[in-house]
């Protein structure tokens, strides 16, 4: 019955992994494994933010099915919680790009289940900044994405994450990966 010392122990491993060894393998294996074990004993926000960080790892790894997994489900998780509804547009958000960098088709019909799971994502700014990229993407029309992320990225800044999934993204537009790669 002690769980939740192991899983705050895996937790302390996956850190050192993270920071000092830089094994970024063996961290999301440890968080994976306090998520489990923090759901065991029914302590969902804990499993959250590790499986958080899981994904967070997982999709600049190029696991992104792991990532959209874990986005959906914490999303999903989120919704219904009056204080954590408005991070579970962020999930969806997150979740739609790793399904862009996979596929356009994928991303499209993932946004549309989103917006029927999750009514206020419709109107957020990130739905409508995915709506812009996927209508630039299907045109090839790489100035038009790049004005989009700037448009964005003026009202709320981009973090490291974001940047790098925007720009795999972007270079399936320019194809052979042509230009200098810079978003801004």
């Amino acid at each position: 019955g002690r769980f939740t010392i192991a899983a705050k122990h895996h937790i302390t491993i996956a850190e050192i992994y993270e920071t000092e060894l830089v094994d970024i393998e063996k961290a999301i294996a440890h968080y994976e494994q306090s998520a489990d074990y923090y759901k065991g004993e029914e302590s969902n926000s804990s499993a959250n933010k590790c499986l958080l960080k899981v994904a967070a790892y997982a999709a600049p790894l190029e696991q992104y099915q792991k990532a959209i997994e874990i986005y959906e489900q914490v999303g999903a998780n989120t919704m219904d919680n009056p204080l954590l509804k408005y991070s579970a547009k962020d999930y969806f958000f997150k979740a739609a790009l790793c399904h862009f960098i996979v596929d356009e088709l994928n991303a499209k019909l993932a946004l549309e289940k989103y917006e029927e799971m999750f009514p206020a994502f419709t109107d957020s700014r990130e739905c409508k900044l995915l709506k812009k990229l996927l209508e630039a993407h299907e045109e090839q029309n790489s100035e038009a994405y790049t004005e989009a992320v700037k448009e964005f990225d003026s009202i709320s800044r981009l973090d490291q994450w974001l940047t790098t999934m925007l720009l795999r993204i972007k270079k399936s537009i320019q194809g052979d990966g042509e230009g200098d790669g810079d978003l801004k």
